[in-house]
Parts: C-alpha cells; sequence; structure tokens
C-alpha cells in the first residue's frame, strides 16, 4: 500500500547549501517532509546525508537556505528550541549512570521537576520494553538494548520530528531486524515523524513510507519505495539503490537453494 501524503507539512526545507572548502557537500536542494512520515536519508558515505541532518538539528549552519517547521523559519534556531530530538550511532549514553538515570538526565536538563521526571522516564523506558532493566548500567545491556535506551532518552522529550543518524550500523543482522520492527511500532505509536539516515537499501525500503536518495550532494530522487522500484528516476538510483537489492535476493535465493540441496 502507497504512503499517502498527509495535507499538513511539518519542514519546508528550500535551497540547502553546504560547503566545506572546495568540497560541496549540499547542493541547494529542496523538499518537504510531511507530519507523522518515516522519510529516510539513503546514500552511500559523503553523499551529504549526515551533514544535512546535522544542520536540520542545528549543530551545523548552511551556507545557504532555509528550514521552515510548522510555517516558522528555525534555520537560526538553537538545537533546543527546535523541538527536535536526534538518536546517533553510537547511542552517546553516559555509561555511570542506570538505564533510568540516563533518561531522567535530559528531562532534568529541560527543568523538568524530579517526581515528573522520573514518571516520564518510567514511561518511556517500559514502552521501548526495557522495564525490568532500569537499575542497570548500560555495559550490562546488548547493543539493540542500548539503542532502545537512547530512543526512549529521545522521546522522553516528546519531539515532535525524531532524527536517526545511521543508529543499527554496529549491531548484529537479527537485532538490527528486531530494531526495525521496533522503531516501526514506536512510531506509529507516538505519530512521530521521522528522518532516518542510513546507507543500507534494505533497511529504508523495509522502514520508510518515502525514501530520499542522495547522490553527491543532490537529490537522486525522492519518493515511496514502490514507485522508486517502478520508475527509478535515473541510472544512479537503478544501480546504487534497485541493483544492490536485486544482488541481495539472488544471494539468499542461491544460499536457500544450496540448503535445499
Amino acid at each position: 500500500m502507497e504512503f499517502q501524503l498527509k495535507e499538513k507539512v511539518k519542514l519546508e526545507i528550500r535551497g540547502l547549501g553546504k560547503r566545506y572548502k572546495e568540497n560541496e557537500v549540499l547542493d541547494g536542494i529542496d523538499f518537504d517532509v510531511y507530519d507523522g512520515e518515516f522519510l529516510s536519508l539513503l546514500g552511500p558515505s559523503g553523499c551529504g546525508k549526515t551533514t544535512l541532518l546535522r544542520i536540520l538539528i542545528g549543530l551545523l549552519k548552511p551556507d545557504t537556505g532555509k528550514i521552515l517547521k510548522d510555517g516558522a523559519d528555525i534555520t537560526g534556531a538553537k538545537p533546543a528550541d527546535r523541538g527536535m530530538g536526534i538518536v546517533f550511532q553510537n547511542y552517546a549514553l553516559f555509561e555511570n549512570m542506570t538505564v533510568l538515570q540516563n533518561v531522567e538526565y535530559a528531562l532534568k536538563i529541560r527543568k523538568m521537576p524530579k517526581m515528573e521526571a522520573r514518571k516520564k522516564a518510567e514511561e518511556m523506558i517500559e514502552a521501548v520494553g526495557l522495564g525490568e532493566h532500569c537499575k542497570k548500567l548500560p555495559h550490562h545491556l546488548s547493543g539493540g538494548q542500548q539503542q532502545r535506551v537512547a530512543i526512549a532518552r529521545t522521546l522522553a522529550l516528546n519531539p515532535d520530528i525524531v532524527l536517526l543518524d545511521e543508529p543499527m550500523s554496529a549491531l548484529d543482522v537479527a537485532t538490527r531486524l528486531s530494531m526495525r520492527r521496533e522503531l516501526k511500532r514506536l512510531q506509529e505509536s507516538f505519530g512521530t515523524t521521522m528522518i532516518y539516515v542510513t546507507h543500507d537499501q534494505e533497511e529504508a525500503f523495509a522502514l520508510s513510507d518515502r525514501i530520499m536518495i542522495l547522490d553527491q550532494g543532490k537529490i537522486s530522487q525522492l519518493d515511496t519505495p514502490e514507485n522508486i522500484v517502478k520508475n527509478p528516476a535515473n541510472e544512479y538510483v537503478q544501480t546504487f539503490v534497485l541493483d544492490n537489492l536485486q544482488a541481495k535476493v539472488d544471494s539468499l535465493a542461491r544460499f536457500t537453494a544450496g540448503k535445499r540441496d
């Protein structure tokens, strides 16, 4: 079933550009993000996807262009004033704090009263299925569990947009599959708009309502997974996305056939 574009545009990105010396990382890109959608930014290393994410959250300033959120210009706003949360690849948990303390800490920084912060943290930890692990330190958790703590910490701040920077790249295959299901469940439960950076074609197609395929700082195609398969915009999309996906399918088919023999 194809993704139906919502009437409400959550983010408007217009003419966004970023250059490092002679390297043009983002080349005046334009796109919209719709309320409640799961949008993946897909591309190889160096294509500009992480730079774009860091500009959206406010950790980098663009050289050109602007960002509108709910119609308001937030291009120069501080990260804490954007109503966004970010989940990093390395989890960024405090190793000397328990699961509960890690999630609480983010709320205390926002000046939430102590009892309210405790209740909110416990609710988020329960929501990601870690209720029985509240008192554990991060090094007693698996990689997937640590990533759930990072997600709970971000969701506890009640952002209306969550940005995720390759959050599953360090996980083993089985854990990644489990986390995909968990992430979609959480997104649907909270109705949160999610923007997800990945270099993994299979991951993008499994999770996304729409996929933005980036190539050298430009958007090659922005569409639903179904439409990208049916109508690849150019040779780059065909090669980087569809041919790579087909190679994985063929490899699995050969392995399955070998098992039967």
